[in-house]
């Protein structure tokens, strides 16, 4: 644990414990919706299915790459993962992204997705608010992911006929172009 940066943290007025169990939350959200991403993708099939996949795989992977960055965040603040992923999964910050009974129905299954990034829109604002002027580093971290939840809602939300997005592709799925300077590891 980097004991200055709780420190820093806890001095600029920021309750710590608080802020560990926003920020596990919203990693659990991230890693549960990896997985609940991964099933949505494999049964997106058909011809309006067929569309959807490269757009489920890019938020499936920078999902994934959210959780990554998080994770050192809340070592660096004291924290740390549950040991049990059963645990961990109980405590995601968001519902699970589960498969429509009918997972033919792509308007069910946008529905889905529409809403699980509308929940991470909602949870990286939450810490956003939390740590602004306060914990530079949280802060940070939170508005990168946020840019990239954005995206993915508005991605699904076109395919809903909610109106143009004004976002365009980006490259190969996975890019994370916010998230991608707090990765240790090479992505995209």
């Amino acid at each position: 644990m980097a004991k200055v940066a709780r420190q820093v943290v806890e001095q600029a007025g920021i309750d710590v414990n608080v802020l560990l169990d926003k920020l596990l939350r919203a990693a659990g959200a991230e890693f549960t919706t990896f997985y609940y991403y991964t099933i949505l993708r494999v049964n997106s099939i058909g011809f309006d299915g067929e569309g959807l996949k490269e757009i489920i795989e890019d938020a499936r992977i920078e999902d994934r790459n959210h959780f990554e960055a998080l994770t050192p965040r809340i070592y660096e603040l004291g924290g740390a993962l549950p040991r049990d992923i059963r645990q961990f999964a109980d405590i995601a910050g968001c519902p699970d992204a589960y498969l429509p009974a009918d997972p033919r129905n792509m308007s069910a299954m946008l529905a889905v997705l529409v809403e699980a990034e509308r929940c991470a829109v909602r949870t990286y604002t939450d810490i956003c608010n939390m740590t602004f002027g306060k914990d530079h580093r949280t802060y940070d971290l939170a508005l990168a992911i946020l840019h990239e939840e954005i995206e993915h809602e508005a991605w699904f939300s076109e395919y809903l006929s909610e109106g143009p997005s004004g976002h365009f592709r980006r490259g190969s799925p996975g890019t994370s172009p916010y998230v991608r300077r707090f990765m240790s590891a090479e992505i995209g």
